[in-house]
């Protein structure tokens, strides 16, 4: 059994597409969609429509959950900018999208944490904004009550992959489309994951065992790149094109 495991596109339909075509090409059938689809200055519309189109299991990010429920003045500009191109039917398909799902009855899917979009689960913040892996015992504190062997989160749009005690994995894929952002919330603080490709996870159960593979996959980034630019979005446009927020 073999699923690949899809977060945080944030309209960037190129990566997209290169994603999907690399796990068509790898015969991969199963697939799963951590959230915050299409929040940023790219192709929210197109984007969606793709995604519309495969009928991916798929769950809410705190960006999509954000685009169904604040007034487009309350919005921070990626969602703003993303509003601004839906139309109802992608609006009307968001509002579809639970929080959390079972998957083939052994993938739990949440986009932050069980309890929270908006929370990271694998990594923690010093005081002063630097990002790295959470303890773990906070790790093993936020799966209390899952029974599924692999636990899927996504939102921090960086990879990785914890074992907890009780063998259960906990996979973060990465992001599709946004490879670096800053956060105000709960400190200031920025990711930068130093690469422009699009990147997405494969799980695999060989028996009772789970292993994951991290995938990155190159795509027209200068052209997401420059799109961001034009929108006068400079560090959108940076992290497309670098990975890194730049100055």
């Amino acid at each position: 059994m073999k699923v690949a495991i899809i977060s945080d596109i944030h309209g960037n339909d190129l990566a997209l597409e290169a994603v999907l075509a690399d796990i068509d090409a790898l015969g991969i059938a199963d697939m799963v969609n951590l959230g915050d689809h299409v929040s940023g200055p790219l192709n929210a519309a197109r984007t969606a429509d793709i995604l519309m189109s495969r009928d991916i299991p798929s769950i809410a990010g705190n960006h999509d959950r954000y685009l169904l429920t604040l007034d487009p003045a309350d919005m921070g500009q990626s969602d703003r900018a993303a509003h601004g191109e839906l139309q109802p039917r992608h609006l009307d398909w968001l509002s579809t999208l639970p929080a959390t799902r079972v998957h083939r009855d052994a993938l739990f899917l949440c986009h932050g944490t069980p309890a929270s979009d908006e929370a990271y689960w694998l990594e923690a913040l010093t005081a002063d904004g630097v990002v790295h892996m959470a303890a773990q015992s906070a790790i093993e504190a936020l799966a209390a009550g899952i029974e599924q062997p692999v636990i899927l989160c996504g939102h921090t749009h960086t990879p990785r992959a914890i074992r907890l005690a009780s063998g259960q994995l906990v996979v973060n894929p990465g992001s599709v489309g946004c490879p670096g952002y800053d956060d105000t919330l709960p400190v200031p603080h920025k990711v930068e994951v130093g690469s422009p490709d699009a990147r997405y996870a494969i799980i695999e159960r060989v028996g009772e065992d789970w292993s994951v593979t991290f995938r990155t996959v190159p795509y027209d980034h200068q052209a997401m790149s420059l799109l961001a630019a034009s929108r006068g979005r400079q560090q959108w446009a940076s992290a497309l094109r670098s990975g890194f927020l730049g100055a």
